[in-house]
């Protein structure tokens, strides 16, 4: 979704600096590596390759920069020290925790009370802590743990502070947006704010984003539950672009609900918007001329749709009534463009459909040339017969292009073809 975010914010012109950063070190990585019998460095690459194959799926582009918490220590160890010197961090053999209670704004992202937090926690107890909902910046090592040189002794950075000592590093003090699940609002991101304001008293973010869970049939999903899957799982059964098109078709507030239905509507949306376009060039390569006075009567209306794909977009990115506008371009086209239109209409309307579908980063994939050179083959095969009147031939070509999923179409212009 905010792959999306940064697609929109430079077509209207923006100079967009994404960071995205991984978090290459911590509990989860350490077992794992003792699991697999390798480096912590070793896992963390392995599945940082292995996101970035999944997000080239999923046609999500490169961040500006993509940080690490290994490349980072120096940085968050001096952003700790700053906390400890004014007053808002606390050293404890070895391990450094944030004074939440230092921290008057504490829960102003969530919406909680500091009080109730702590009066309702259901937080292990930890006797180093001054106070419940303090979170450590800083762990001391444990044996078969990396760690780093600090003035604490040996250790490794918390998961908190990582994020806001690289924000700080490549975005400045206080950033535009930030973004993330909803499920990270607190305690993540309000512990963000908690150190990064404390640290420098400026605001840490303008706007915060955060999209919704993911369910599956209407339950959330979860490894306990059974219902857990992965982007590659779902690329065995699925064309990524169609997840693609199926996330954008809701409000990234929204909570996503999976399930076969739903992902094979959204397949035939998507097919649907790729016809249209296919038509439309099909028709586009058999057309000459400049437009007509009837059709610059329509250029208004054509227009139209782009302002509110436009004017919704802006609404808070509202990715699901852009698709509405889409489609509602869509047939326009279809409704108006045909062997009887001027090139210079045609071009337009297909203009139009590139640029609103090109935000969205859908209906963009070619053709493949192999598949297409075989069927261009068969279907000239198949004309030549029907010259020829063996019509039994030509009948047999058809139904053999129906098997590798191919409808014909026969036009004034000549044959066109789709895949179903």
């Amino acid at each position: 979704m905010f792959d999306t975010l940064r697609r929109y914010l430079e077509y209207q012109g923006y100079d967009v600096t994404y960071v995205q950063n991984f978090t290459d070190v911590d509990d989860k990585i350490i077992k794992r590596s003792h699991e697999e019998g390798i480096s912590p460095e070793e896992v963390a690459e392995k599945y940082i390759k292995e996101y970035f194959v999944d997000c080239d799926g999923l046609g999500i582009k490169r961040a500006t920069v993509h940080p690490q918490v290994t490349q980072n220590i120096p940085q968050i160890i001096e952003f700790i020290q700053e906390l400890e010197e004014k007053g808002y961090a606390y050293a404890v053999n070895g391990d450094v925790y944030f004074d939440t209670r230092k921290f008057e704004g504490y829960g102003k992202l969530s919406g909680q009370n500091i009080d109730d937090l702590e009066a309702g926690a259901r937080i292990e107890v930890n006797e180093q802590k001054r106070h419940p909902m303090d979170f450590v910046l800083w762990k001391a090592k444990k044996e078969g743990e990396p760690g780093w040189d600090s003035p604490w002794g040996e250790g490794r950075p918390g998961w908190h502070i990582e994020c806001s000592v690289m924000s700080k590093r490549y975005l400045g003090e206080t950033i535009d947006i930030h973004a993330g699940g909803q499920d990270l609002t607190f305690p993540h991101h309000e512990n963000e704010i908690a150190q990064s304001e404390a640290r420098s008293g400026k605001p840490f973010a303008k706007y915060w984003m955060h999209n919704g869970y993911i369910n599956v049939n209407n339950e959330k999903m979860s490894k306990s539950k059974g219902n857990f899957f992965t982007v590659r799982d779902i690329s065995k059964k699925y064309d990524l672009e169609i997840v693609r098109f199926f996330l954008l078709s809701a409000h990234y507030k929204s909570p996503v609900n999976f399930s076969d239905d739903l992902l094979a509507q959204a397949g035939a949306g998507l097919e649907r918007l790729y016809n249209t376009k296919e038509k439309l060039v099909f028709t586009l390569s058999h057309l000459e001329g400049e437009m007509t006075d009837a059709e610059k009567a329509l250029v208004e209306e054509l227009d139209g749709f782009r302002k509110k794909f436009v004017e919704v977009m802006d609404d808070d990115l509202n990715t699901a009534d852009a698709i509405t506008a889409i489609f509602e371009l869509s047939k326009f086209i279809n409704l108006n463009v045909d062997e009887n239109s001027s090139k210079e209409f045609a071009e337009k309307c297909l203009a139009e459909f590139n640029e609103l579908t090109g935000v969205l980063n859908i209906v963009n994939k070619e053709k493949d040339n192999s598949v297409d050179a075989e069927v261009e083959a068969l279907i000239q095969q198949r004309t030549d017969a029907k010259k020829n009147k063996d019509f039994a031939k030509a009948d047999a070509i058809r139904q053999q292009l129906l098997d590798m999923g191919i409808v014909l179409e026969d036009t004034r212009q000549g044959v066109k073809w789709k895949r179903v």
